[in-house]
């Protein structure tokens, strides 16, 4: 008799979500992580009354009413918008692209104006690729220009993506940028769904609500004593690397992963804001999160005398860095799908989340699996 209906490998948000559904369906489960911490990418340490973010800034919105209700029957979220800014050599420009964002480039200030502006700078791409002899964008660079024009994408697109991927824009492949968002309206609001917030007190009161009275087991790795592990459930739901759960038999997958630089200021108010991005190639560092700005607002922001800030700098990952985003390139894709074929013939394994199914996710759709996930 196996102890456990389920082994939830990985204590991150589909992990912690879908303990917290199985046992309230009445099923006995362990979460395991290899970390010394709950919560994977979304936990936060407490540091001078400061919630930092660990892993890089994670802000959740949604306009799923019953994520949302969800999320908020666990924990009360806060009324935080994200209006990040962007430095480009000094000069700060609202995000995302908006009436602002025009202004501060050139200077207009009608929905009209800006269009005219936009249309002219995108005509003149599309005209010089067709006397180039080029029928269709053949890279991210091309294909940008074509969307927006060559000023919004010289400063503002070019230096970050080259950053974040680490390879010139010319390198990328075109369908990285399928669209970008565009709005002719005075509106920094960097979302468009209906909800937004961060928990009040951090996320880790979300994950601890969630794993409230389930057993846990933190610095465990799955890999140290598999046997183990796979006999003490009726089922095992990995969150972890698919490649890696098979042995790498076809080959390891890409990532990108981010480093974090932290510092500490004695002072109250570093930036003014809690996002804001480096868009020029010379800066090594892709952003600066603000961490107090998250949670603390108006007054509240000078009475803690002291903030933390993080630099964030991109860089390919290897083994012994923590894998953060799936390279979803031609190459990486196919050798996913032969993992997710191995993946597929399995009946006791749920493979979820961002390395398991080699996919980026933003929080609330993984809620959303989770809560559609029936077969408990």
């Amino acid at each position: 008799m196996k102890p456990y209906d389920y082994l939830i490998v990985g204590s991150g948000l589909y992990g912690a979500t879908f303990a917290y559904r199985a046992t309230q369906a009445g099923k006995k489960c362990l979460v395991i992580d290899k970390r010394p911490h709950l919560g994977g990418n979304i936990y936060c340490e407490n540091i001078n009354g400061i919630n930092v973010h660990k892993y890089g800034a994670h802000i959740f919105h949604t306009s799923d009413k019953e994520v949302w209700d969800f999320v908020n029957s666990i924990v009360e979220f806060n009324r935080y918008t994200n209006c990040p800014v962007a430095n480009y050599k000094g000069q700060l420009y609202n995000l995302p692209f908006n009436m602002n964002t025009f202004y501060q480039m050139w200077g207009i200030t009608t929905p009209q104006e800006a269009q005219r502006k936009i249309e002219e700078q995108r005509q003149e791409a599309i005209v010089d690729m067709r006397t180039a002899g080029i029928s269709e964008p053949r890279n991210l660079e091309e294909q940008a220009i074509c969307l927006i024009g060559k000023d919004i994408y010289e400063k503002l697109i070019k230096g970050y993506t080259e950053k974040q991927w680490g390879r010139k824009c010319t390198d990328l492949p075109a369908f990285i940028i399928k669209r970008l968002p565009v709005r002719f309206v005075y509106d920094n609001n960097y979302f468009n769904d209906k909800y937004q917030g961060i928990p009040i007190g951090g996320y880790n009161k979300l994950i601890n609500g969630l794993l409230k009275g389930i057993e846990t087991q933190l610095s465990t790795d799955f890999f140290n004593d598999r046997e183990h592990w796979e006999k003490i459930a009726k089922k095992i739901v990995f969150t972890g690397k698919i490649d890696e759960f098979y042995d790498y038999r076809y080959g390891k997958l890409e990532y990108r992963t981010v480093r974090f630089e932290e510092e500490m200021y004695d002072c109250p108010n570093y930036q003014g804001n809690a996002v804001i991005n480096y868009t020029e190639r010379e800066v090594p560092y892709t952003r600066i999160i603000e961490h107090k700005h998250f949670e603390m607002f108006g007054p509240e922001v000078e009475n803690n005398r002291k903030t933390i800030i993080s630099k964030e700098y991109s860089t390919e990952w290897k083994e012994g860095l923590e894998p953060y985003y799936p390279v979803n390139d031609e190459k990486n894709n196919s050798l996913y799908q032969r993992y997710k074929e191995l993946a597929n013939t399995e009946e006791n394994i749920i493979f979820g989340g961002r390395l398991a199914e080699y996919k980026y996710y933003d929080m609330a759709p993984i809620i959303r699996k989770v809560l559609n996930y029936n077969n408990l």
